[in-house]
């Protein structure tokens, strides 16, 4: 924790065991070790917060997260274990217990097990966004590469400009549009509590760039997802 802090800062890593397209996901190799060990490693060598804790359901990732150094103070519910569990209920849930226990935060940090790209600069960046500009919290985004009003759909069997007005537009002239990357979300605990999403009324952007960021939903995602941490990170 930076001795400079003035809030009170939780860092909280959502990791069930549950994973239907790539089984046993939060805890797989990725280059040697789990891959939820880059989250909790970003997470604790940002030095920004009092807590890092890993919420889960399950045992096996309880201990690689405690041998990691985060805390696993408690487990989730059934409730919050579920394919149909939101990220934000289980902000919620996590929230609500650490409260019975006394620990109240002003700012919170989601943070998936997932994202290996995730470094620790990038967590000060946010928490520092948030905190300066008084925002309700702080979205990493990434902008599409390829323009999306100048996508095709498929009608009778043939392609055709979704929006032929800007068929013709140079790309540089069209807005850029962003998107999620997947990774984390910066709130304020007061805002979140009352909205109960993590992406929130008054979001500021963190705009990360491609090299930043990858998909990882697939057993195809994840070896590209190695490839290009290697080609990045030497």
């Amino acid at each position: 924790m930076s001795e400079d802090k003035q809030k009170n800062r939780v860092a909280i890593i959502t990791a069930r065991g549950g994973s239907k397209r790539i089984p046993g996901k939060n805890t797989k190799e990725f280059l040697g070790k789990p891959i939820i060990e880059y989250s909790i490693r970003a997470a604790l060598e940002s030095e920004c917060f009092d807590l890092v804790m890993v919420s889960t359901d399950d045992a096996g990732i309880a201990q690689i997260a405690t041998k990691a150094g985060a805390e696993v103070p408690f487990y989730r519910s059934e409730e919050t274990s579920n394919d149909f569990a939101t990220t934000a209920q289980v902000m919620s849930e996590v929230l609500s217990e650490l409260e019975k226990r006394g620990l109240q935060y002003d700012t919170a940090c989601c943070i998936y097990p997932t994202a290996p790209f995730l470094t620790a600069n990038r967590i000060k960046e946010a928490v520092n966004l948030l905190e300066v500009t008084g925002a309700d919290g702080v979205l990493p985004v990434v902008q599409f590469s390829f323009p999306p009003q100048r996508c095709v759909v498929v009608e009778g069997g043939y392609l055709k400009p979704k929006w032929p007005e800007y068929q013709q537009m140079r790309s540089q002239d069209l807005e850029p549009y962003y998107h999620d990357v997947g990774q984390f979300y910066c709130v304020s605990v007061p805002a979140f509590l009352s909205q109960r999403s993590m992406v929130m009324q008054k979001s500021v952007p963190l705009i990360l760039s491609e090299l930043e960021v990858q998909d990882i939903d697939t057993e195809e995602d994840w070896k590209i997802a190695e490839m290009k941490y290697q080609m990045t990170k030497r």
